[in-house]
């Protein structure tokens, strides 16, 4: 066994790393970039070594680099993740040639396998079930349009070197394809270094289902169940779980038979996934085959049990399988949601920046630690106080529960998501509490374009119905008060204003948009200490009565406590809007701000007139914090509504901004190569 190895990579997977390398007994050596120098995975690490500035062609794809630092600190082994060089084939041989061990597959069947154009050749070969399509690389736009046309729409334009949900577009015309095959070749190039792009069919309502496989150098291939992956934005996945609800076990054991003859048509060692399209009738096609750990592998690990990081790690030390494809459990169901910084109710923007707090809820279950248990795990590579930087992707977090079954998992995420503070930056908590409560999820019935339907047009507020709006009026009105008895504690004689108004009759004021507000009367009774505290809503349908026992502690977010004996966790702060008084409070993913007021300043607060924001119509502002890589316009131009007026790039991924209006440019603020910051101006309308 190895006594030392080097992690290839960054963020949430060296920590998951590192985490198992420490329990086997194993040192560990981290690499970082200037960005990354006081991240968590260096400080959990033994020792650490600089590869150079944040960018990653000049840092963590530094091929030589890595390599050197494995022979500056004496690791026997190379980790290399997901991402980065982790399916490169080149990084895999040079680090075989120089006698050190690459934890992870052979270079030539990541040579084979990571190449999906070859892979798909030697998918058809081994008898393995294939989508229709075009598998050699297309050399120009006009070319790839000949080819879609040829398939038929809809198709998938795909880099050969892809992965992550870059390099990829979905055509359903000529237009959509010629296009999308210029953004493949552009997005490919600069993330992955291999420009080559393919055409297959786009099979409609699919499933993605995925088969984990994991192999030795012995010849012996298991198959450790599947994975539905179907929940994704953009081609990039947001929820996965494992056992799938839709899949049969024939099915199932079809899927995965084929998975293990496939790795085993290419000597495939370590761990792997082979990722199938399943049709309505669960048909099933291969897609392509990921060689290396994925993102959602714990969800894996929790209902088999097994620690993949361990497995991979025994299996390059020349260890066998210890088990065999009967000894593979599916116990219970496992869940997990990716937490992105990126706020999804202005179009799923990447928001960068400090983690001002960051308190992910209590864990049961922990990464490294092999067990089938219920629970909560949180695999994460950020601390409080950190910074997510531009240079990397989104993610903050892999929330992962594990349920008795489907009903339970989903209920445990969901209070979860609860208790998950990140404050900040924005994520995407509201948008997973969203999907976790929708009735198509809770019953299994979706499939690939489940987000594209139910969020055509973006995600709103109103997306997030909560099931009990009132009780969230309940807890504010119970919260002021808990502020008021606390303020007359600290103040007592000599706050004679509290002594003059009446003290348990108020109105909630729920803030609305551009000055739309609500106002309910509430009643919080008197309550002997320990006793729930009834708080009554005087409704227009009729009076409606909460009972209330919360445990907060100041300076907290996140609160705990009961509602008619039920318990819930929710989060609560006051000053976060444009009035310091407001008091804001989130419960499964819906935010409530209100202001909490005697019903006489409430009915002078009714006449306050509303002041509107300035207007920036006039201005293409920056939506987020990223490098402005081009200004498509110039003063004097002409521009009508839709046409492209610049790109940023952030956290990998290009954005372009539109024309919301017709007219003409009148300046240009800000140049090409400029880092810009949130709201900041890059195009002046006259």
């Amino acid at each position: 066994m190895f006594t030392k190895i080097l992690i290839a990579n960054r963020g949430e997977i060296a920590c998951r790393i590192i985490t198992t390398a420490k329990r086997m007994g194993i040192a560990t050596v981290a690499v970082y970039s200037d960005a990354d120098k006081n991240a968590r995975f260096v400080q959990l690490a033994d020792e650490a070594v600089r590869l150079g500035p944040p960018p990653s062609r000049e840092s963590y794809l530094l091929a030589d680099k890595i390599i050197e630092a494995c022979k500056q600190t004496g690791a026997q082994a190379v980790h290399p993740g997901y991402g980065f060089l982790s399916e490169n084939a080149e990084f895999a041989k040079k680090v075989e040639e120089q006698g050190i061990a690459f934890i992870g597959p052979k270079h030539a069947a990541i040579a084979a396998m990571g190449d999906k154009i070859a892979s798909k050749k030697l998918a058809g070969e081994a008898r393995v079930s294939t989508i229709p399509g075009y598998n050699d690389a297309i050399e120009t736009p006009e070319k790839a349009v000949e080819i879609a046309k040829g398939i038929g729409y809809p198709v998938m334009i795909k880099a050969s070197a892809g992965g992550g949900g870059k390099g990829l577009r979905v055509a359903f015309n000529d237009k959509e394809a010629y296009e999308g095959f210029a953004s493949c070749k552009h997005e490919a190039l600069s993330a992955f270094g291999d420009d080559r792009v393919f055409i297959e069919k786009f099979v409609e309502q699919p499933r993605h289902i995925e088969i984990q496989v994991l192999g030795d150098a012995h010849g012996n291939v298991v198959y450790l169940n599947e994975r539905e992956c179907s929940i994704q934005r953009r081609h990039q996945k947001v929820i996965e779980e494992a056992p799938s609800p839709f899949i049969s076990a024939a099915t199932r054991k079809a899927m995965g038979e084929q998975a293990v003859q496939l790795a085993k048509a290419v000597g495939y060692q370590s761990a792997g996934t082979v990722e199938f399209v399943v049709g309505k009738d669960q048909d099933f096609y291969f897609l392509e085959m990921n060689t290396r750990l994925q993102v959602e592998h714990p969800v894996t690990e929790l209902i088999t049990g097994l620690d993949l990081v361990e497995q991979m790690i025994r299996v390059a030390a020349g260890e066998k399988l210890a088990f065999t494809q009967a000894d593979v459990k599916c116990e219970g169901w496992a869940m997990e949601c990716r937490i992105n910084a990126e706020d999804p109710f202005r179009g799923f923007l990447p928001s960068t920046g400090r983690l001002v707090r960051f308190v992910p809820p209590a864990q049961d279950l922990h990464q490294g630690l092999p067990a089938t248990g219920l629970g909560v795990r949180v695999d994460t590579g950020v601390l409080d106080g950190g910074e997510i930087p531009m240079y990397y992707d989104s993610m903050i977090a892999k929330l992962i529960v594990h349920g008795k079954d489907r009903a339970d998992a989903i209920a445990r995420m969901r209070e979860a998501l609860n208790g998950f503070v990140i404050k900040g930056v924005q994520s995407n908590i509201p948008f997973q509490a969203a999907l976790l409560a929708h009735p198509d999820f809770v019953s299994g019935n979706f499939n690939t374009g489940f987000i594209a339907e139910h969020y055509a047009h973006g995600f709103r507020a109103e997306d997030v119905p909560h099931e009990d709006p009132s009780f969230l009026l309940a807890l504010a009105a119970h919260l002021h008060m808990f502020y008021r008895n606390r303020a007359s504690g600290l103040q007592g004689q000599f706050w004679e204003g509290f002594k003059r108004l009446p003290r348990r009759e108020f109105s909630v004021c729920v803030l609305g948009e551009g000055g739309h507000n609500s106002y309910t009367r509430a009643t919080v009774a008197e309550t002997e200490p320990g006793h729930a505290t009834p708080v009554t809503l005087h409704l227009p349908g009729g009076d409606k009565t909460y009972h209330l026992s919360v445990d907060r502690h100041l300076g907290e977010v996140r609160i705990t406590g009961t509602v008619d004996g039920k318990a819930f966790t929710a989060q609560v702060e006051r000053g976060k809007t444009s009035n310091p008084l407001a008091i804001r409070v989130i419960h499964n993913g819906t935010r409530l701000d209100a202001i909490v007021m005697h019903p006489r300043t409430a009915d002078l607060h009714r006449l306050m007139p509303y002041k509107a924001p300035p207007d920036l119509s006039k201005f293409v502002l920056s939506p987020m914090p990223g490098l402005l890589v081009q200004v498509a316009v110039q003063p004097g131009q002409e521009v009508k509504a839709g046409e492209r007026v610049a790109v940023i790039e952030a956290m990998k991924m290009e954005n372009v901004l539109l024309a919301s209006a017709d007219g003409v440019v009148k300046e240009i603020k800000a140049q090409k190569g400029d880092s810009l910051a949130v709201d900041q101006a890059i195009v002046e309308f006259e």
